[in-house]
């Protein structure tokens, strides 16, 4: 099997799950990758033999589609895809996020974010507390000088 092959059989497999956009944006990626490894001196026969099956890692690609929420004709805006920080789909680099507008960041810089995040959420909400933390104290005496009340005065009767 040659490439233009291995692309037509991705292609034809990937379109039974994918809408048309995610179809060529995976092609476009396959075909990517392979004229690079090319270009690094494999053989193409090298680079197929790599990539597996073209229905097999099809199937994978509309699965891992599935799981991540992306059906079929899905128009989310933001959507998000985990790709790999590697020069292909069999090294392990890094993980990163890929949103919808296409921004990638890598793994680490997300925790960081998130680590921020959360950090302003208990920030803000302990500020909120320490600004009503004298009202809810003062009603709480209040209502409990009430119920003390109220129970001293039916106990005198």
């Amino acid at each position: 099997m040659d490439k233009r092959e291995f692309i037509e059989k991705l292609q034809r497999t990937l379109a039974g799950g994918l809408s048309s956009s995610q179809v060529a944006e995976n092609i476009r990626y396959y075909q990517e990758y392979i004229e690079t490894e090319l270009r690094r001196g494999k053989t193409e026969e090298e680079v197929l033999s790599q990539l597996g099956d073209p229905r097999l890692l099809a199937k994978s690609i509309i699965e891992a589609n599935k799981r991540a929420g992306a059906s079929y004709g899905s128009n989310r805006e933001y959507d998000e895809e985990l790709v790999e920080d590697g020069d292909g789909p069999e090294e392990n680099g890094a993980f990163r996020k890929r949103f919808a507008t296409g921004l990638m960041l890598p793994g680490w810089l997300m925790m960081i974010i998130m680590t921020v995040l959360v950090v302003v959420v208990i920030g803000i909400v302990t500020s909120l507390l320490s600004i009503f933390a004298p009202v809810i104290i003062a009603g709480l005496a209040v209502l409990l000088a009430v119920k003390v009340f109220q129970s001293f005065r039916n106990g005198t009767k």
